[in-house]
């Protein structure tokens, strides 16, 4: 073939490559949840779902895939094919595989199509629990250690995270029982399996509304309005005002490789889907911060909270590998 031909078959090809991608979507699309169900992030991202189905023109079928604390469905649309028709409902938790030594792969291999928003954790207990107080919790860990159990997500997820800041600042020897997600754990804590769980206010706010969960403190520096009667964590450890804010996230993400104008396609049906009354008004009333941004800012956001968080893991002893390792700067 001359170098004619082959010109003229290579834009012909590409073309017909923007033709296809033209026609985006040309049928359902997959929405992989990277926790199970009742949990934040599939809260969120079943909120927001009905709205981006209406701003597709298509159905977005959602899918539960907890495991790893999130490495396995992160793994799964990293596998699949770069054509915009599998998505991954995300929170933070990629951003700190490499640390922990759970996976490779993190953002950083992914286009975030939109940040959701963000959330404020919370320390829980059940009702009927012992402790009153984040004063009582603590004490009680630091007369026994290694007896009381925390619930957790598994290593780089949001209790063992926030269990790090804490153990930055106080003594926190305990033990973490893994569930598949924030609902699984919580439900978990309310059947006897562990004594207390760091959380999403997102996650359990249902939960302490209808009484059968009590919060103990806020990890913010100043109590929030979804939660008003719950002290910040600061009240009790002044020292964590360095790490504040600090919290989950929420986002949308595919494959770097998805083209250009199907990622677009896909940016705007989150963009307008992230302005939906219903979905909005859940955010609020969960106590998450409706970021709705993509981009270069959202690369910023990611960037940053990475550098942040990996470092204080780090720092905590709680990291398995170094974030310098890893090429992560300081923040």
């Amino acid at each position: 073939m001359n170098k004619t031909v082959a010109a003229a078959a290579a834009a012909i090809a590409l073309a017909w490559a923007g033709a296809a991608h033209a026609d985006y979507p040309e049928r359902e699309v997959l929405g992989v949840v990277m926790w199970g169900a009742g949990g934040a992030t599939d809260t969120v991202a079943r909120a927001v779902n009905p709205a981006a189905e209406e701003a597709l023109g298509k159905p977005i079928v959602v899918l539960n895939k907890a495991g790893g604390a999130g490495a396995i469905s992160t793994a799964f649309v990293a596998a699949a094919p770069a054509d915009g028709y599998t998505l991954l409902y995300g929170a933070e938790n990629p951003q700190l595989h490499g640390v922990m030594g759970v996976s490779e792969l993190d953002y950083s291999d992914f286009t975030p199509i939109n940040i959701l928003g963000r959330g404020v954790a919370v320390i829980t207990v059940p009702a009927e629990s012992d402790y009153r107080t984040l004063e009582d919790l603590l004490a009680d860990i630091a007369a026994n250690p290694g007896e009381v159990k925390m619930g957790s997500t598994g290593p780089g997820g949001l209790p063992s995270t926030i269990g790090a800041l804490i153990a930055n600042e106080a003594d926190f020897d305990v033990i973490a029982i893994p569930f598949d997600g924030e609902g699984p754990g919580l439900t978990a804590m309310l059947g006897g399996e562990v004594d207390f769980m760091p959380t999403g206010i997102s996650a359990a706010a249902e939960q302490i509304r209808g009484g059968l969960v009590r919060a103990l403190a806020v990890v913010n520096p100043e109590p929030v309005d979804s939660l008003p009667d719950v002290p910040a964590i600061t009240d009790t450890l002044p020292e964590m005002e360095k790490y504040l804010p600090w919290g989950p996230f929420y986002g949308v993400f595919v494959r770097r490789e998805v083209p250009e104008d199907v990622t677009a396609t896909l940016v705007e049906v989150y963009r307008t889907a992230a302005q939906d009354p219903g979905f909005v008004e859940l955010m609020e009333n969960r106590g998450n911060v409706v970021m709705n941004i993509s981009g270069a800012e959202a690369e910023a956001f990611l960037d940053r909270w990475q550098r942040v968080t990996t470092w204080v893991l780090q720092d905590t002893g709680a990291a398995e590998v170094s974030p310098e390792t890893l090429g992560i700067p300081r923040p």
